[in-house]
């Protein structure tokens, strides 16, 4: 039977709106060793995905470059998004249960949490698992909470998995620092560098321990994901990128230095982050479902991303082309922010003269809208002014990754964009 006319008319409709929110732009070691030098090319075999993936929006359309609720449905007055999230390409093996306790910042308010756990390159069985409110060197601040899977206590999973827990009562506020601690033994997904102080491990079952958890300094991020929390719906933003997103200073890190997280601070909104370490476009491309867009309640997403790719021949026209079909994936995932690439003072693998002109070459490109009209130029706050491959004196600390104050100048940017250009 054909469609009555009204349905007809309804569907048309539908599909009207959804067309035109589209976008216009067509392990490690355990060791802290400090990522690859940014201007080698990215190592991933597999062939980058190509075609669009058929994600409905969650919150947001991207038309007239405001963001608007989803027609004909406004989005819930409260909802899950993400408060903390990484990546967690490498993968950490714990061969008998082993007790971990990772202390991370939540940038979310609300009433409930859940909390996702990833593996690695290989199975992983989470025996129990415990929130609470951090306290100093591996203690508790509140009493442990403990978290369910399906109701069950545990759960195992295969490889590069990611597996969610129930909901749980446990209040929030805005960059809360919580202690997630879970016994598990496995392969458990983890970051390649060391950003996590604060954080241990200890061989055994000690979910329960509520002083210091002993044991030994363990600073990567491992096991844990995401963290969402239920509170008011509203903007949530994430970052994709490389070592430079991820917040590799020195072999040792912090979280907290990097400039999502400065930008979140200043801006009062989560702004989660999805860097890793030596990767470019191929890499982000082929992980892009399992890192990204597995998120839930994104609205916006800021790519600074290439400087990886930089130094073949052919380098610009495929940083191009790879940066317009991950645009194209996430136009019905959020709102997209583009940056230029930073100042690049040095190459250990490719022609420098080459990296050199490419760079220069992309970002003209990128300001020139071909990658769309959301363009934040962190080049030009961070590049001397008589020297546009040398950051300002201080920015940096080996020529291609900012200090501490090289990720504050670009928070600082990425802030002042956003409330001019973005609605905050």
């Amino acid at each position: 039977m054909g469609m009555k006319p009204v349905w007809r008319k309804v569907v048309v409709c539908a599909s009207s709106a959804l067309l035109a929110c589209a976008g216009s732009v067509t392990d490690s070691p355990d060791g802290d060793l400090p990522p690859e030098d940014e201007s080698r090319a990215s190592t991933m075999e597999q062939n980058a995905p190509d075609a669009s993936l058929e994600v409905a929006p969650v919150l947001v359309l991207n038309d007239g470059r405001q963001v608007q609720a989803v027609p004909p449905f406004a989005p819930p007055a409260t909802s899950f998004q993400p408060g903390f999230h990484q990546a967690l390409r490498a993968s950490h093996s714990a061969g008998s249960v082993t007790t971990f306790r990772m202390r991370v910042p939540v940038a979310r308010d609300g009433g409930r949490i859940r909390v996702t756990f990833r593996s690695g390159d290989g199975s992983m069985t989470l025996v129990r698992a415990t929130v609470a409110q951090a306290g100093a060197n591996g203690a508790l601040a509140s009493t442990p909470v403990k978290l369910s899977f399906d109701g069950a206590e545990g759960f195992t999973v295969d490889a590069r998995s990611r597996k969610t827990s129930d909901p749980v009562d446990f209040p929030v506020a805005f960059r809360d620092e919580l202690a997630i601690t879970f016994e598990v033994r496995g392969a458990l997904a983890a970051s390649a560098i060391s950003a996590f102080p604060g954080s241990f491990a200890r061989a055994g079952n000690h979910a329960l321990v509520t002083g210091a958890l002993g044991g030994t300094l363990f600073d990567r991020a491992v096991g844990v994901a995401t963290v969402d929390v239920e509170g008011p719906t509203g903007r949530a933003f994430v970052a994709i990128g490389d070592s430079i997103t991820e917040g590799y200073i020195d072999t040792k890190n912090d979280t907290r230095n990097a400039w999502p997280a400065k930008v979140e601070a200043a801006l009062g909104v989560p702004v989660v982050n999805a860097g890793v370490s030596g990767q470019g476009f191929y890499d982000a491309l082929a992980l892009l479902d399992g890192e990204v867009l597995a998120l839930q309640g994104i609205t916006d997403c800021i790519v600074l991303l290439g400087t990886n790719d930089l130094g073949d021949k052919n380098s610009l026209s495929v940083i191009q082309a790879r940066m317009n079909t991950m645009l194209g994936r996430l136009a019905p995932f959020c709102r997209t922010w583009v940056s230029t690439l930073l100042p690049k003072e040095k190459s250990n693998y490719a022609p420098y003269e080459l990296v050199k002109t490419q760079r220069l070459e992309l970002n003209t490109w990128l300001r020139g809208g071909g990658a769309g009209p959301d363009i934040i130029d962190l080049e030009t706050v961070t590049r001397q002014p008589a020297n546009v491959h040398l950051f300002i004196d201080g920015l940096e600390v080996d020529g291609i990754h900012p200090s501490i104050e090289g990720h504050q100048v670009m928070a600082d940017e990425v802030a002042r964009v956003l409330r001019e250009e973005g609605g905050l």
